[in-house]
């Protein structure tokens, strides 16, 4: 807490302001259009890469959340005071920080699986400045920070090997999806089942429960998604500028569509039970990997030159 007193101190306005916005990089929607954009426009290896250290790295900060069940800064000191921008982003138990998880997840994995270096010194920048926010915010102490910071890091460098090129990945990534499967179904049957003791805050074990059954949902429309296109689609992502934009823009506002849509559709039909997260992140995923990549050849022709005879 120390630390985050001095760092109180030298709040500015405009600082403030800065770091309210460059903290949302570690949103998980970042997270989420970063690893489309890639698997749809780019590469689908850096694409499945990203997911993958991604999804393992929120299953484990989980996991931490409910084990340890640390409160956030504000709640172990009233005294201390944060920027009330950051409040509505920060719910939930403190340690460790999904904000740096996520983004040293996303943004590791980029910088390692390119070489251009103004990428790298960018995605260094992020990595740097994003869990830092949450320390100048107040949301998170260093503890929160440097644990996640580390786990994470060693997920990026871990799963590394296996997408480092084409052939490893054909190898191994079926085998990584079904650990993560194992890993994911594991906290889901242990958020579900466990009798956690009296000062578990209710609020926040609904969110975890919450949480592991979107997660599930993930990785097993990530797995069918893999094995589609391996048995049949075959998909390939490359398209004129234009025809990428197209692509990415439609195709995001289709994953919202459904995502919003299927919501109310499965909690009438439920009653509201929270296993119907796994089917609506499922069919998200699905559509992403099964369904949307079978109109890339339509959209490989929009902006493509005509050849004149």
């Amino acid at each position: 807490m120390e630390f985050l007193r001095l760092l109180e101190g030298f709040r500015t306005p405009a600082v403030s302001a800065f770091m309210a916005a460059i903290t949302y990089l570690g949103h998980e929607s970042v997270l989420m259009i970063v690893a489309i954009t890639l698997f749809w426009c780019v590469s689908k290896r850096q694409g499945y890469y990203v997911f993958a250290v991604g999804l393992a790295g929120t299953v484990g900060s989980q996991w931490l959340k409910l084990i340890y069940r640390i409160p956030r800064p504000w709640v172990l000191d009233p005294n201390f005071t944060i920027v009330e921008a950051a409040r509505e982003g920060a719910s939930g138990y403190s340690f460790p920080s999904g904000h740096t998880q996520s983004v040293v997840g996303v943004f590791g994995c980029l910088a390692l699986a390119n070489r251009q270096k103004w990428l790298r010194a960018v995605c260094c920048a992020v990595i740097v400045l994003v869990p830092f926010s949450r320390m100048y915010l107040g949301v998170h102490t260093p503890l929160d920070v440097g644990v996640s910071f580390a786990a994470t890091a060693a997920l990026v460098l871990a799963f590394y090997p296996l997408y480092r090129d084409e052939a490893r990945f054909r190898r191994w990534n079926l085998t990584a999806l079904a650990i993560l499967l194992a890993f994911t179904l594991g906290y889901v049957l242990w958020v579900n089942l466990t009798r956690f003791p009296t000062d578990v805050d209710a609020e926040n074990l609904a969110h975890g429960v919450k949480n592991g059954w979107s997660l599930l949902g993930c990785v097993l429309g990530l797995t069918a998604s893999y094995i589609c296109d391996e048995k049949t689609l075959h998909f390939d992502v490359k398209a004129p500028f234009l025809g990428q934009i197209c692509k990415l823009l439609l195709g995001l506002a289709l994953l919202v569509g459904i995502k919003a849509g299927l919501k109310p559709v499965l909690n009438a039909l439920s009653g509201g039970a929270m296993w119907t997260n796994a089917v609506r992140y499922f069919a998200m995923v699905a559509f992403a990997g099964c369904v949307w990549p079978r109109t890339f050849p339509f959209f490989a022709k929009i902006g493509k030159e005509k050849t004149t005879v």
